[in-house]
């Protein structure tokens, strides 16, 4: 039986933005960051109270994986911010929105009591957005 998941990744536009925006801007802990070959290289962060989940900061470009079409049909989704990444938790939520907001984090919604908890939503620097809530939305016990 599949027991957790370990790696999974987001699809940025840049990865030296995405670096700088994950991981001096959300907190987020460099796992690797190991050179690839020529404009490539595997870099992956982690939640800093999360260390066991890796996200790679996948890029994209035209490659091997991602042909031209693909690519731009991808890239122009991700601008759109079409792609909802996930649900980020935090201890509180409205000063978790004031510290990221004050680091130049774009919010789309400030933190509003919703009929599932309290929902902040952000984007990152390629457009992806994100789902911020309090631990207590999801019945942890170390919430406030």
């Amino acid at each position: 039986m599949i027991t957790k998941m370990t790696v999974t990744n987001i699809h940025v536009l840049n990865q030296d933005s995405a670096f700088d925006f994950y991981v001096n801007k959300l907190g987020f802990k460099v796992v690797d960051d190991i050179p690839m070959g020529p404009d490539t290289r595997w870099l992956t962060v982690s939640p800093p109270e999360q260390p066991d989940l890796q996200i790679v900061l996948f890029p994209v470009k035209v490659s091997k994986m991602f042909p031209q079409e693909t690519a731009d049909s991808l890239i122009a989704l991700i601008k759109k911010g079409i792609f909802g990444c996930g649900v980020l938790t935090c201890k509180d939520v409205f000063a978790t929105y004031e510290e990221l907001k004050a680091k130049g984090v774009e919010f789309i919604k400030p933190p509003t009591k919703e009929f599932y908890g309290t929902e902040a939503l952000f984007k990152d620097d390629s457009g992806n957005y994100f789902s911020l809530q309090p631990l207590d939305n999801f019945g942890h016990e170390d919430s406030i």
